[in-house]
């Protein structure tokens, strides 16, 4: 269900999104990122840690949001790992 609409695809394995395909959608996931460290340098988790985790969970509820409108659904899936992707060096 690719398309040209969709910037988050569903993950080939588990449940969630995978990397962005898009522009928009690395445009997007480096914002959350950035907001991520914003919020750190302006809220000290270690002075104020409910004001802090409580702006974490709205930048990942906005990003969560955006990754439903934006992206695949999500769905749980589950395929066996063929045996020479499970290396980890190669």
């Amino acid at each position: 269900m690719k398309n040209k609409e969709t910037w988050f695809p569903a993950k080939e394995n588990g449940l969630g999104w995978g990397k962005p395909t898009t522009w928009q959608g690395w445009l997007v996931l480096s914002l959350y990122l950035f907001v991520l460290c914003l919020i750190s340098i302006l809220v000290d988790p270690k002075e104020a840690l409910m004001a802090w985790a409580f702006w974490v969970v709205c930048d990942t509820f906005v990003l969560l949001l955006i990754c439903y409108l934006k992206g695949e659904p999500p769905s749980w899936k589950w395929k066996p790992i063929e045996k020479e992707k499970r290396k980890w060096f190669k």
